[in-house]
């Protein structure tokens, strides 16, 4: 088998999974999106291992590692989403951006205290 096919198909992979991080809105999608490129990098790992065809199997012990990484990932990675989604009623990232204070939210805040109590 040549290498071009199951390279194209990672390329392929690799490119929507890439679309649906820069143009989906919901976390729960995000994630599912990581999870399809980090299979497009499997892919291309065993398809090189074989065309290289080495001894020690390199290609494919990286890719165990790999997918013991994104098993935890998307573990973690839901779990938190979870745990927003019944925080904020949402999982929509545009909305949890406004979860992030800055430094001017920190320096108003006494003074917002200290007027509250007047």
């Amino acid at each position: 088998m040549h290498l071009a096919y199951p390279a194209v198909l990672a390329a392929l992979l690799f490119c929507t999974g890439l679309y649906g991080v820069l143009a989906r809105r919901n976390a729960i999608l995000v994630l599912m999106s990581v999870e399809l490129m980090l299979n497009a990098v499997n892919l291309n790992l065993v398809a090189f291992d074989v065309w290289l065809r080495d001894t020690l199997h390199s290609g494919q012990a990286l890719t165990l590692f790999t997918i013991a990484i994104a098993a935890a990932e998307i573990g973690i990675g839901l779990a938190i989403v979870l745990m927003v989604y019944r925080n904020r009623g949402t999982s929509d990232i545009d909305r949890l951006r406004d979860t992030a204070e800055g430094p001017d939210d920190e320096a108003s805040a006494p003074a917002q205290k200290a007027e509250a109590a007047a």
